[in-house]
């Protein structure tokens, strides 16, 4: 994952009101913490900021143009309105070149299963530890031809060179079970109302 880089400004306000006024200027509240320093508060412009984190997901890490010099900074949460998803907030964290961080990536199932199966993907994001600037975006897993049966656990996905798993390996992601039938269906159904009445 390649570097951006991002203005940033220092805020000198703080609070729900002055939030509302960053917003409202079309840049996000944001803090800057790590390494031991004092958190800087930051604002950063929203436009070019949804364009990273759309780009290069949230694990993005970010060169700030600040106070005349630069600091790297991987962006560690990204807080979104629950109803209107614009981003309302970003927690950046300091890192260093060569610097090996501890992040969560998505991991995207690709390809057909046999035919009459159901597949379940139990875990959608593994935890893994690499360098800051070499983080994947994501990693996948095929699940192509995979028959009734088949369970994929964190320690067989294929990580890029310098990437470590940092889940437990046993952790299952995805398993391929055989595809309940028609009859089957019908009996969950029809079992479910009577369950209900029994209960009530």
């Amino acid at each position: 994952m390649s570097e951006v880089r991002l203005a940033a400004e220092q805020r000198t306000e703080f609070g729900k009101g002055a939030a509302r006024r960053t917003r409202r200027a079309g840049k996000i509240p944001a803090v800057l913490y790590g390494h031991g320093s004092d958190p800087k508060h930051l604002a950063l412009p929203a436009l070019e900021f949804a364009r990273v984190v759309r780009e290069h997901g949230q694990n993005a890490v970010l060169t700030l143009a600040l106070d005349g010099g630069s600091e790297l900074a991987l962006t560690k949460t990204v807080t979104t309105h629950p109803i209107k998803n614009y981003i309302e907030h970003v927690d950046l964290l300091l890192v260093q070149r060569g610097e090996k961080v501890t992040v969560d990536i998505p991991v995207v199932v690709t390809g057909e299963a046999q035919s009459g199966t159901l597949v379940t993907q139990d875990a959608t994001t593994i935890t893994v530890e690499a360098e800051a600037l070499h983080i994947p975006e994501q990693v996948e897993v095929s699940i192509e031809g995979k028959e009734a049966g088949t369970q994929i656990h964190a320690g067989d996905l294929s990580l890029p060179s310098g990437v470590t798993l940092a889940t437990d390996a046993e952790a299952l992601i995805v398993a391929v079970n055989e595809a309940p039938s028609a009859a089957q269906l019908e009996g969950e159904e029809a079992a479910a109302p009577a369950e209900a009445t029994e209960e009530s």
